[in-house]
């Protein structure tokens, strides 16, 4: 059975905490989660890209030069490709990177991406994150006791209270999420994972069903 280390308000280590082993007990496959990863951060793409053809360009309604009898190669148009501020040729267009992957697929690899970092010692749960006075400080000397260093670290809290996002903000090594946004890219990236109890328990109820 995956259990999860428990730490207190201090960071000490205060038992542990039993996970379900069909969620988070599932066989970590690499290409499934290279394959997550890949369609997350096509997803981030915005794909507003756009390059002007020769159609598009400005100017160039008048053949430069007649047909025959000059000596120099036929052109059409001062606007064709090959003419300095003529159009590009197969220039990028706006798309979409929007890449589909079935809703099993997308949970499994949550699943093993929690398995994987649980497998290595990266993940610990707490009860809860007191920062009520919305300080970057506190924030900050609360993970420090729980062992965190300024590496990229993931919190997953219950609830992002407006005190908590405030105090993160200006964490550049931290991010914090919670178990509806946390993604497979993020639980990856991040060196340390920290979650609160009641995080962890709606993960884990979501990802069974």
């Amino acid at each position: 059975m995956p259990t999860v280390p428990m730490l207190d308000a201090n960071g000490q280590p205060s038992g542990t905490m039993d996970l379900k082993p069909d969620v988070f007990g599932v066989e970590v496959r690499v290409p499934l989660l290279h394959q997550a990863v890949t369609r997350e951060l096509a997803d981030r793409r915005v794909g507003t890209h756009d390059t002007k053809g020769r159609s598009e360009v400005s100017g160039g309604g008048k053949k430069p030069w007649r047909q025959k009898g000059t000596g120099r190669a036929r052109q059409g148009s001062i606007r064709a490709t090959q003419w300095k501020g003529g159009g590009r040729p197969f220039g990028p267009t706006p798309r979409s990177y929007d890449q589909a992957m079935p809703r099993a697929m997308r949970r499994e690899a949550l699943r093993a991406a929690v398995a994987g970092r649980l497998a290595g010692g990266e993940i610990a749960a707490i009860e809860a994150l007191a920062t009520s006075d919305g300080k970057t400080k506190t924030l900050v000397d609360t993970l420090r006791s729980m062992g965190v260093k300024s590496e990229p670290t993931l919190l997953v809290v219950a609830e992002l209270a407006e005190p908590l996002r405030r105090a993160a903000r200006n964490v550049s090594w931290l991010l914090v999420e919670t178990p509806s946004h946390v993604s497979v890219y993020e639980l990856l990236r991040a060196r340390r994972v920290v979650f609160e109890r009641r995080a962890l328990l709606e993960l884990e109820e979501k990802l069974e069903a």
